[in-house]
């Protein structure tokens, strides 16, 4: 059986900068192979993974179409050569391997491509014990049933106010939705003290979150992420590594 991490928030609050520490972390501690998803159009979990994906779920379907127009899945059903295609968009990297969703690149009805897209991640998933899905902002890929059930949801805000409030309309979200997850963690990102906000509380209180971590503002992370480097080459000893592992070492 996988362990399924999902990670969601709103935008620009640092959902791909963990996501892609988490799997660094993962790697590097031997919970391997470990499946990556990127199920955020605007993302870039790829660049902080340091490989690179040329073909997106989206730009297959959109290949997939041209060529079953053409003749040219003759002998597969249309299911089959989807899943085929699909597949074939995976890139395989040391410790871990990728599949990015990509964004939708024609009209129509995107229903049968998330149907095959979940046959697909069920079966590529069943060979991976782990797997790290970087969502867009919300809660639209598991509103999708993409993925049924994750053994962890990880919600992730910055430490203002407002960001706060949202992640709790999140939660309610996830609950009318009808969204299964085993444990909850409330994640309060790029922190400028060592101190959880006073409203991290009331959020734990209202979430019945199984932890809540602060991880603090890193320069070094931020400079790699401008950069475009990998996060594989962050030092153990960095404050948000060492997080990660925490995290790792209590929940996964």
């Amino acid at each position: 059986m996988s362990y399924i991490v999902a990670v969601t928030g709103k935008g620009g609050v640092g959902k791909t900068t963990f996501s892609g520490l988490l799997i660094n972390r993962l790697v590097a501690q031997g919970k391997i192979p470990v499946l990556a998803i990127d199920a955020d159009p605007n993302s870039c979990l790829d660049a902080a993974l340091g490989v690179t994906i040329e073909k997106t779920v989206g730009s297959v379907r959109e290949e997939a179409k041209v060529e079953a127009q053409k003749g040219m899945s003759t002998g597969l059903s249309k299911q089959d050569f989807m899943e085929m295609r699909i597949s074939e968009s995976l890139v395989e990297a040391e410790g871990f391997d990728m599949i990015s969703m990509g964004r939708p690149e024609g009209a129509g009805c995107y229903c049968f491509a998330n149907n095959v897209l979940k046959a697909v991640i069920a079966k590529l998933s069943s060979q991976y014990p782990y797997v790290v899905l970087d969502n867009e902002a919300g809660l639209e890929n598991l509103s999708r049933r993409i993925v049924q059930k994750v053994n962890l949801l990880v919600l992730v805000s910055d430490a203002s106010a407002s960001g706060l409030e949202t992640l709790k309309r999140l939660y309610t979200l996830s609950n009318e939705m009808e969204i299964k997850y085993e444990k909850l963690l409330v994640l309060i990102n790029r922190l400028r003290s060592e101190e959880l906000p006073e409203k991290s509380a009331e959020v734990q209180a209202f979430t019945g979150a199984d932890l809540v971590v602060g991880l603090p503002y890193d320069v070094e992370i931020a400079t790699f992420a401008e950069e475009g480097k990998r996060f594989s080459e962050l030092s153990e000893d960095n404050p948000v590594v060492k997080k990660i592992d925490e995290i790792i070492k209590s929940l996964i």
